[in-house]
């Protein structure tokens, strides 16, 4: 495998890729599932659907559009729909887990529409919904290099005042935490680091990626940091193990890379019910 990586650029691409996606993806699902936010994933990856389509429709009715990376389309549609959802709450205050499923059931609406316009789905379609070794350019890597830096950089600096927000809300509040300001930074990231994920994972399964490994690590870790170190840890070996499969298999790597997640789960749920960790 190793020989093959230095010898293909497209491997090289899709495992450097792979390996970024499977640090920020569960750092930000960490946040995301203490929360109580885990849908929100889903539901920003359908508007990127929906971002991906309306590319690929300009590709094909205007010449103008022909060199433009869908990957781009997806983030302005990411983003969009992370701006909706935060609106939504503030017009629904009582019920805030409206603005979810709205803004999910859009992005699908939205997505179709676009497909039709299209004449259905192409190859291209098809990779991002479920994720293509073959498919990540080297432009694609450095965005999502640039992507991975800027959230590090984020939780480095925001990580007391996102800690505090997940776990004690109102309290963040009444401290005088400039709580709607950094939500708003962080759901921002979110629809980024989904948008980014898509080339690998794929968009119908990206939210996989962002909450498989911390339901792994919160069975058996003893602490948050703990958690967010497991949670890495499990996100890298389901990426770098389903990347690796799928080339060999001629699989699609979203595929393996959510059941590979779904094995290391159900093996943390058996060995915290098998004890192990108290005997060790």
């Amino acid at each position: 495998m190793i020989e093959a990586i230095l010898r293909y650029e497209f491997l090289q691409n899709a495992f450097m890729t792979g390996i970024l996606i499977g640090l920020v993806a569960p750092l930000l699902g960490v946040f995301i599932v203490v929360r109580r936010l885990s849908l929100i994933a889903d539901a920003l990856s359908h508007v990127t659907l929906a971002g991906i389509a309306a590319s690929l429709l300009l590709e094909k009715k205007f010449l103008m559009f022909s060199g433009l990376n869908p990957l781009y389309m997806g983030m302005v549609f990411s983003v969009g729909g992370s701006l909706f959802i935060e609106k939504l709450r503030g017009v629904y205050k009582h019920y805030q887990e409206l603005a979810i499923p709205i803004i999910l059931s859009g992005g699908i609406g939205l997505g179709v529409i676009f497909i039709s316009l299209a004449d259905g789905f192409n190859t291209d379609l098809f990779s991002y919904l479920f994720g293509s070794v073959t498919a990540v350019s080297r432009a694609d890597l450095w965005t999502i290099l640039a992507i991975t830096i800027t959230v590090a950089i984020v939780i480095f600096l925001l990580y007391k005042e996102l800690f505090l927000l997940s776990f004690d809300e109102e309290y963040a509040k009444a401290s005088g935490l400039a709580a709607k300001s950094i939500h708003f930074i962080f759901i921002i990231m979110v629809a980024l680091v989904i948008a980014a994920s898509m080339r690998v994972v794929g968009i119908l399964l990206v939210s996989s990626l962002m909450t498989l490994p911390v339901a792994a690590s919160i069975r058996i870790a003893k602490g948050f940091k703990q958690t967010i170190f497991l949670s890495v840890i499990f996100g890298e070996i389901s990426v770098l193990s389903g990347l690796s499969l799928a080339y060999y298999m001629d699989l699609a790597p979203g595929g393996t890379i959510v059941i590979i997640s779904v094995f290391i789960l159900i093996l943390a749920i058996l060995i915290k019910k098998s004890g192990f960790r108290k005997i060790a």
